[in-house]
């Protein structure tokens, strides 16, 4: 009984997080806060609902079936392979929309665009010097 308790919270906590991804997603303004939103709440959500689909597995490898802890090892894989894609996926889809030239909404001061200027203004330099050498 407690244990079917737990595994319905974990439940609730997973489908709770997934709800605010869609409701961020639906609601922020530009592609960088719907990013953190759909993947920060997403992910924490997969969590919870892996955990609850663990201990079911368990559950069930407890009572003598063998699908339990099959099913209880595809989660674990499951949820291993959402923790690796799910920021590195929302990584390069930040990196971008930055480098498209996709400005955040209201932001005040952006340190990767002047880390972008200051590189560019290297490059320039150097090539202008490789240039003036060859002369």
């Amino acid at each position: 009984m407690v244990f079917e308790i737990i595994i319905y919270i974990l439940l609730g906590i997973g489908v709770f997080f997934n709800i605010l991804a869609g409701v961020g997603l639906l609601r922020f303004p530009d592609v960088y806060t719907r990013l953190h939103a759909g993947t920060k709440c997403t992910t924490f959500g997969s969590i919870f609902i892996c955990g609850s689909v663990v201990l079911i597995g368990l559950k069930m490898w407890y009572q003598g079936s063998t699908d339990g802890s099959v099913l209880a090892i595809h989660t674990v894989g499951a949820l291993i392979a959402i923790l690796i894609t799910n920021p590195t996926g929302a990584h390069a889809i930040a990196r971008a929309a930055h480098r498209s030239g996709v400005m955040p909404v209201g932001a005040v001061v952006d340190d990767l665009q002047a880390k972008t200027v200051k590189k560019t203004e290297k490059k320039k330099t150097k090539g202008a010097k490789k240039k003036e050498g060859k002369k």
